[in-house]
């Protein structure tokens, strides 16, 4: 849910190109928005089936045998969010870097990753189970994008090709690690926990829950740092078509590699007398960590979305999307404390009913509520992306 400026499209160290190519400039900052926003969307509706189906046992959501095909593709529509808003992160950091020196770049990733991990521990881990003092501590994605950011923070003084080569060697390779599985009592365990491998250790008495291992996501934020070049150019042309082919790539990279079935996820399997779960272990991947074939896939299809963004920048969903984008973290919380709010209105109602969705009968509910939701958060979150725009005075605005 980061979004780090990017209002200056060209260098501050050239000179800016020709007149006729500024429209470009401004249609891709449109695009990056418009992504942010468009994940955003799919977010909230990951998050009211997950607020809504509560009381609803279900272990791993998308588990092919176990797990009813409805939900199983209701969570699937979610899968591009987290990869597609840290690959942005480290964009927009480039972006960033083109119009500050290295030293202020650093300040920035460095304030606004604390900032990040400070909210994801207060703000919004309250926000998730509504306890005062906290019983539990759930590090999440706001932690693992903080953390991302720190950490690129350190590394932005590398030549490009290394930060690049370090963003593949993680993607790439940290699926190699998973037989590597320590118990709570090992001395490396508070570490693995926060890198690789999920776990829980207790401080003072009070268990704090890695739910987002970091390791793979610097990875990806060093991925979207890399991509930085392609819009530090005025070709919308030229930088649509390295989308479109870098995202294929990925996306044929994923096919292959997944049947293949020897690296890179859990394998998948034929599940007999059903297609239909077939498919969905074929589709079922490992987000916590992320693995190879989850980021290929993911990123994959979000490469080839920020290329049909940028091609109908003009367009009017577009616009509507990227003042969505335009204040990804005010969305964010908005729509959590919105959705909590909602929630315990229907436990009012209805009760901690076991088995049904709060007396709705079918996840078909949850889509329609999520449609009905888009248009309060939508209105809130322009207000603020506007003052945000209005108030550069503000400087504490920046990092909502």
């Amino acid at each position: 849910m980061a979004s780090i400026p990017t209002d200056a499209p060209y260098p501050a160290r050239t000179a800016p190109p020709p007149a006729t190519a500024k429209p470009a400039a401004a249609a891709r900052l449109v695009s990056i928005d418009a992504l942010r926003g468009f994940v955003m969307v799919l977010m909230l509706l990951d998050h009211v089936r997950e607020g809504f189906f509560l009381w609803v046992p279900i272990g791993d959501p998308v588990d092919a045998l176990t797990v009813s095909p409805a939900s199983f593709f209701s969570r699937l529509t979610s899968q591009i969010c987290a990869p597609v808003f840290v690959a942005l992160t480290g964009l927009g950091a480039y972006l960033y870097a083109q119009k500050h020196s290295k030293s202020d770049t650093t300040a920035f990733l460095l304030k606004r990753g604390i900032f990040l991990v400070l909210l994801e521990l207060t703000v919004v881990n309250f926000q998730w189970r509504a306890e005062f003092p906290p019983t539990i501590v759930y590090l999440q994605v706001i932690w693992a994008i903080g953390l991302s950011m720190i950490v690129l923070a350190g590394l932005i003084r590398l030549p490009h090709i290394v930060i690049a080569a370090i963003g593949v060697a993680i993607v790439a390779g940290h699926n190699l690690l998973d037989p590597i599985v320590l118990p709570p009592e090992h001395p490396f365990y508070a570490i693995w926990s926060l890198l690789h491998e999920r776990g829980t250790i207790t401080i003072g008495g009070l268990p704090i829950r890695f739910s987002y291992p970091v390791l793979p996501w610097i990875g990806v934020i060093c991925l979207g740092w890399t991509a930085g070049p392609w819009f530090a150019r005025g070709d919308v042309a030229a930088r649509g078509r390295t989308l479109v082919r870098a995202g294929l790539a990925m996306l044929a990279a994923f096919v292959v590699l997944r049947f293949a079935n020897v690296y890179g996820d859990t394998p998948w399997f034929v599940v007999p007398g059903s297609s239909l779960r077939t498919v969905m272990s074929f589709l079922a991947l490992t987000k916590y960590p992320p693995s190879l074939l989850y980021v290929l896939a993911t990123l994959g299809f979000g490469l080839l979305l920020l290329a049909l963004f940028d091609r109908i920048a003009d367009a009017r969903v577009t616009g509507w999307l990227a003042v969505l984008g335009g204040a990804p973290m005010f969305f964010y919380l908005f729509h959590l404390y919105l959705l909590r709010t909602v929630y315990l209105i229907a436990l009012a109602i209805w009760g901690t009913n076991h088995g049904e969705l709060f007396g709705l009968p079918s996840i078909g509910w949850i889509w329609l509520m999520w449609l009905l939701l888009i248009v309060p958060l939508y209105f809130p979150t322009r207000w603020f992306s506007n003052l945000k725009k209005r108030r550069k005075d503000i400087r504490w605005l920046k990092y909502l």
